[in-house]
């Protein structure tokens, strides 16, 4: 859940172990080189990616068809198009950087404390990214939120006398259908709203997800805080965060897949299994849920989460 949720998925796993102690903070070292953990962690960033696919499946589907006709007709007009192409180039700043320093960040910074006071700034960040909102940002939520509701007015419902038993399930699917097509009908019109932002403001955004090499801070909250500052809604920013984080996540684990079948996971697999199932659950709940939170609410409190543990966490480390 804290892949998804803006509060930091590898500073959770650097300091819960530390927070309980004993045998927990003496096995579960995120920054030792060569630690069974690392095999544990493997596995849930790979079904975590799979839980978010899961969720966005239809849309992979589109932009993945979207690319390769783009590289068919040597061409990007359409909005599958672009958005493939989006995506593309936002990841490969932070590609480039988990290649290259993803082992050095983890040793240096995934000690306790210092994840403890990166999730402080995470907190701070969040709240920033709230407090100081452009104009931009602002009407690009009125108008979304107007445009959802202009979306859901009511139907009006059948003559009572006419709803048969076969009817009542007929008009239960037909509901069904509906909903999904009006869930299919919101992402293509996100889609086009972000793809209404050019290329550059795809590799700032995406640039953004480096910090989370810092064990502490947000993958999907500085990229959420960086597509509202170039004046993405929330929700078209936190679309766009969890469309980037699903390769950047999924080529992380499968990189990191020679420790999961290697040494390190030798007489583990069997819970990492048990622990990859919840992940990718968890993953996918927790991505449905946020994309409905964010159409009205805001970053704060998971800002005030990281404030308050970041704080204390810090403050218990440093002192017991």
């Amino acid at each position: 859940m804290t892949e998804l949720f803006p509060v930091s998925s590898l500073g959770h796993n650097v300091l819960l172990p530390a927070l309980f102690g004993g045998t927990w903070a003496k096995d579960l070292n995120v920054a030792a080189p060569e630690s069974p953990y690392l095999a544990f962690i493997v596995g849930l960033h790979v079904a975590t990616a799979i839980g978010i696919t899961v969720y966005f499946w239809r849309d992979w589907v589109r932009i993945i068809g979207g690319f390769f006709s783009s590289l068919r007709r040597a061409e990007v007009r359409t909005a599958d198009q672009k958005l493939a192409w989006m995506i593309v180039v936002a990841t490969i700043p932070v590609g480039f950087a988990g290649l290259f320093f993803e082992h050095e960040f983890r040793v240096l910074f995934g000690v306790p404390s210092r994840a403890a006071a990166f999730l402080f700034v995470n907190g701070l960040i969040l709240y920033s990214g709230e407090r100081f909102r452009t104009r931009k940002s602002r009407a690009a939520d009125r108008a979304v939120l107007e445009e959802h509701e202009r979306a859901e007015e009511p139907v009006p419902a059948e003559e009572p006398e006419l709803v048969s038993a076969g009817r009542v399930g007929g008009t239960h699917t037909s509901g069904q259908r509906a909903v999904r097509q009006h869930e299919i009908a919101t992402a293509i019109e996100s889609d086009r709203r972000i793809t209404a932002f050019g290329f550059l403001e795809a590799v700032i955004i995406g640039s953004a997800q480096i910090l989370a090499l810092f064990a502490g801070i947000s993958r999907d909250g500085v990229t959420i805080v960086a597509g509202m500052f170039r004046g993405l809604s929330r929700e078209d920013a936190a679309r766009f965060a969890f469309l980037l984080a699903t390769p950047v996540i999924l080529a992380a684990g499968v990189l990191k897949v020679p420790d999961l079948l290697g040494p390190l996971g030798t007489g583990i697999r069997p819970q990492i299994l048990a622990g990859s199932i919840v992940s990718g659950i968890g993953a996918y709940v927790s991505v449905r849920f946020l994309m409905k939170y964010f159409r009205t609410r805001t970053l704060t409190p998971f800002a005030i989460y990281c404030l308050v543990v970041g704080l204390g966490s810090y403050v218990y480390l440093t002192v017991k």
